[in-house]
């Protein structure tokens, strides 16, 4: 399996390797680039305990010097006191214009990277090694970079893109069951959104809770139709000006579903799988598509080992509140993302706050008994 896709961008055009066991080779792929010698490499513990010598090793081969800075792992270290500390290392390492960011880890490790080079010095260079599947289809591609104010998620951010982003599956092998079930969230996005033969065959195929169940040619699909489809949307629009508004599908709830979690009992992932769902509840009352299109859904969700419910201890009201907070708020009214059919989307500001109220209710799990 190996395939290069092109993000076509009239200014910013890159590419996106994907090959599997070729880690070791990134050195080679960025040399043609016309890089810096300098590589500053963001990644955290655990990922650079399994790659970071990979990494390393072949960028020093190919030139270039590296060192490297670790973040803490998870989605509440998303913020700008990461940031200052990336800054830090920046200037320690004396990072010029030329130089680059490397993110060698998931979706965190690379908002957060692609965050850091957007604004040191006005714009670095930009290199993403994603490591987990939901960074390979959807978080590595596109440019978004950001962190999360304590109100709410990704509020703090640039479009910046990278420079390459280079896939090597074999790493997904080391990945956690459900860090891989997240990922699928965002391949069952670009079914519903874009894709409905990529559905299908996720629909036909076996089970999908881990990637050791998975065939090769499977994963293959996955990744290429993945980021094919994220590919096409950021082409057509690349700041978020209309159409690539479809990729937060699932997105507006989840968020939402996160943020008052903490960042630590749903992960990213699994947000989206129950903003999906709750999505697909509320098209159903809008009579957008039918209750056996949202039962399709639904059967896919849990077929992959996602949830489905909003837990039951979330206040309704205020879930509501919080989505006055979303980036997609416009003139005051929340813009969410609802499904017509298995493979297209509408954009519509017509869910109310009472429609909200009736839907979110029914799309929580039932109270725990006294």
């Amino acid at each position: 399996m190996a395939a290069v896709l092109s993000v076509n961008l009239p200014e910013t055009a890159y590419d996106i390797a994907i090959a599997p066991g070729s880690l070791g080779d990134i050195g080679a792929a960025l040399k043609p680039l016309g890089l810096g010698q300098k590589v500053l490499m963001i990644s955290n513990r655990v990922v650079e305990k399994h790659y970071g010598e990979t990494v390393r090793r072949s960028l020093n081969a190919a030139g270039f010097s590296v060192t490297t800075h670790l973040i803490p792992a998870g989605e509440r270290y998303k913020t700008l006191n990461s940031i200052q500390k990336i800054y830090d290392a920046c200037l320690d390492h004396r990072l010029e214009r030329s130089s680059t960011l490397l993110a060698l880890g998931g979706g965190v490790v690379g908002d957060m990277t692609g965050f850091a080079a957007a604004t040191w010095l006005r714009g670095i260079n930009f290199v993403q090694v994603p490591t987990t599947l939901l960074a390979m289809v959807d978080a590595s591609v596109g440019g978004k970079t950001g962190v999360n104010h304590p109100q709410g998620k990704n509020l703090i951010g640039a479009f910046y893109q990278p420079k390459l982003v280079y896939i090597d599956p074999d790493v997904l092998k080391t990945l956690p069951p459900r860090e891989f079930r997240a990922g699928m969230a965002e391949v069952i996005k670009y079914g519903v959104i874009w894709d409905r033969d990529l559905f299908a065959q996720l629909e036909a195929a076996g089970p999908l809770p881990s990637v050791h169940q998975l065939p090769l040619d499977l994963l293959e699909m996955i990744l290429v139709r993945s980021c094919q489809a994220k590919a096409a949307v950021v082409g057509q629009d690349e700041r978020e000006s209309g159409l690539r508004a479809i990729l937060n599908y699932g997105h507006t709830l989840g968020h939402g579903v996160e943020s008052l979690t903490g960042y630590k009992l749903i992960n990213h992932g699994e947000g989206v799988a129950i903003g999906m769902a709750a999505a697909g509840q509320l098209a159903i009352e809008l009579d957008l598509w039918t209750p056996a299109e949202a039962q399709r859904q639904d059967a896919l969700i849990t077929k992959t080992g996602l949830p489905t419910k909003i837990p039951a201890f979330l206040d309704p009201l205020e879930m509501i509140a919080t989505l006055q907070l979303d980036k997609k708020v416009a003139a005051g009214k929340v813009r969410f993302i609802l499904p017509t059919a298995i493979g297209k989307v509408v954009i519509t500001d017509q869910v109310t706050p009472q429609i909200l109220q009736k839907v979110i209710p029914a799309c929580q799990d039932p109270p725990c008994p006294p």
